[in-house]
C-alpha cells in the first residue's frame, strides 16, 4: 500500500513538473512574441519621428537664406562637436566653411 501511494505520488509530481514545463515554454513563446511586436512598434514610430524630424528640418532649410547659413552652421558645428574631446585642439584654414561663418558672424 505504501509503495502504491509512492508511485500515484512520483506520477502526479512527474505531470506536474511537464505542465510547470510546458507553462513555461508558453510563458517565453508569448514574451517572444511580446518583445518582437514591441521592437516592431518602436521601428514604425522611429521611423515616422524621423520623417517628420525631416521634414521640418526641410522646411526651415528652405524657408529663406538666413536660415540655410544658420542650418548649415549648425551642422557643422554639430559635426565638430561629435569628433572632439575636451583633450582636442581644433585648427581651422581661412577656406574652412566653419571658421567662414565665425568670421561672417563679426
Amino acid at each position: 500500500m505504501i509503495s502504491e501511494r509512492k508511485r500515484i505520488a512520483s506520477q502526479f509530481r512527474s505531470e506536474g513538473q511537464g505542465e510547470a514545463s510546458r507553462i513555461q515554454g508558453d510563458k517565453e513563446r508569448d514574451l517572444a512574441e511580446i518583445q518582437s511586436e514591441a521592437r516592431r512598434q518602436a521601428e514604425i514610430i522611429r521611423g515616422k519621428a524621423d520623417s517628420t524630424a525631416t521634414a521640418i528640418y526641410a522646411e526651415a532649410y528652405n524657408k529663406n537664406a538666413q536660415s540655410k547659413a544658420f542650418y548649415s552652421f549648425l551642422r557643422s558645428t554639430e559635426a565638430l562637436k561629435k569628433s572632439l574631446d575636451e583633450n582636442t585642439s581644433i585648427i581651422l584654414t581661412t577656406d574652412n566653411e566653419l571658421y567662414q561663418f565665425l568670421k561672417e558672424s563679426n
